[in-house]
């Protein structure tokens, strides 16, 4: 199962990732937490409930054979058995009932693991709930924002740098090891197993588009172009008679968004947001230029130059290299509540040059989400296989994301018609 950290920064990442949560939800209103049935939210109280359940399934049901601290509990929450479409039909427990099982079962999970601090595999499991919090706290922050909820009460992010980031860096062809090693700790079985490819050389934007940039793009009526989408994606743009990106509307002679319950204008170089991988690839098609593949994005973030115009046999943890992610080097951990200019935090800038390639917004990739060679699916059978080949990839987390989550080789994925989510994307130049 790989290394394991202390028992106390285990336990401390076990209680702040529940805080995060409930700081989430803390000043909605009962009535709030009933949310219409969408495909692309879960009901609130289930959502808390579930959690809940997860914990207790894999810390302490897994390894203690206990019996569940409620009797309904796996009839309620168990997301693998539950269509998401019936959850709304469900006798959930109110609102305080479920704070007070999430926090029974905190209690007894963090007492667990504290009587066996030697302990991998309780260790490897307090990391996959850990973490498993952490992606469901992003998503509340998808569902307040699909909703219109107030903002959310965190104080502007203090970004260092900004502006525009224009322009292409060279990266050069070779030999790259994809993915995560074993060793280096926790994994998700989709990033296993690290493995060589080989990639041509390329050219990459050092920065993410910007909402201007997309804005000209819809100024161009790049919604009404038929030639500039795939027929999945005008499709998809026909069905649901998109006509400017999610949240967007027109205000006189400027676009503004609906940032969670008002109105705010674009800001002309902060990342894109809110677009999903039909739209990213109808700007590629209009800019003339394309999506990075995955093997791409991930050279682009970790690899290093060998000095003789290849790739080194050595690739870094994050772009920036193996030191955990600060506020001045990626904008992540949900400070501020907004993508921030793309030319900032020029100290997490990659080794070829490339800006924010972990934080503020998500990016797309051109590939499917496929198992890379050697993949068995881990404890939590769930997590990836059920969702191989539906899905696009989506590489370096946002502004939303818990650091200690993200890394390089992490990934994401979602259906390409998912606009919730806090993503844009970043293009590379078309080969020759």
């Amino acid at each position: 199962m790989g290394m394991h950290p202390d028992v106390d920064v285990l336990l401390a990442d076990l209680r702040d990732a529940r805080r995060r949560l409930l700081f989430l939800v803390e000043d909605l209103e009962d009535a709030e937490l009933c949310v219409p049935r969408l495909e692309i939210v879960n009901p609130i109280l289930w959502e808390l409930g579930h959690v809940a359940w997860f914990q207790e399934r894999w810390m302490l049901r897994e390894l203690d054979t206990r019996s569940p601290l409620r009797s309904d509990a796996d009839r309620l929450y168990d997301s693998a058995a539950i269509h998401h479409d019936t959850r709304w039909e469900l006798p959930l427990p109110s609102r305080a009932a479920t704070l007070e099982y999430m926090q029974d079962v905190l209690d007894a999970a963090a007492a667990a693991l504290g009587e066996h601090v030697r302990d991998e595999r309780r260790a490897y499991f307090a990391r996959l709930v850990t973490f498993h919090e952490d992606m469901h706290a992003e998503a509340l922050v998808y569902t307040r924002r699909t909703l219109g909820h107030r903002p959310l009460r965190v104080p502007p992010a203090r970004v260092p740098g900004g502006g525009s980031l224009p322009g292409d860096v060279d990266v050069p062809g070779g030999t790259f090891r994809l993915g995560t090693e074993r060793s280096t700790g926790f994994a998700f079985d989709n990033e296993l197993h690290q493995h060589t490819v080989r990639v041509a050389p390329f050219r990459i934007a050092r920065a993410a588009v910007t909402q201007g940039e997309f804005a000209r793009f819809v100024d161009d009526d790049g919604y009404r172009r038929a030639e500039l989408w795939s027929d999945a994606g005008w499709r998809w743009r026909a069905a649901c008679e998109a006509e400017h990106p999610l949240h967007w509307r027109r205000d006189g002679p400027r676009w503004t968004w609906r940032h969670s319950d008002r109105h705010e204008p674009i800001a002309e170089h902060a990342a894109m947001l809110h677009v999903n991988w039909f739209e990213a690839e109808a700007w590629c098609n209009w800019a003339g230029r394309r999506l990075p593949t995955e093997v791409e994005w991930e050279v682009a973030a970790c690899g290093v130059p060998d000095g003789r115009g290849g790739l080194a046999a050595t690739k870094r943890r994050y772009p920036w290299g193996d030191d955990a992610p600060t506020t001045e080097r990626a904008l992540l951990d949900l400070v501020g509540d907004a993508t921030c200019d793309v030319g900032a935090f020029p100290a997490g800038d990659s080794a070829f040059g490339c800006r924010q390639m972990l934080g503020n917004a998500w990016e797309w990739c051109a590939d499917d989400f496929g198992p890379y060679p050697g993949f068995a699916a881990g404890p939590y059978r769930e997590y990836s296989e059920p969702w191989f080949r539906e899905n696009k990839v989506l590489r370096g987390g946002c502004y939303a994301t818990r650091a200690r989550l993200i890394h390089g080789a992490y990934r994401n994925f979602y259906p390409p018609h998912r606009r919730d989510v806090l993503a844009g994307f970043r293009t590379c130049a078309r080969r020759a």
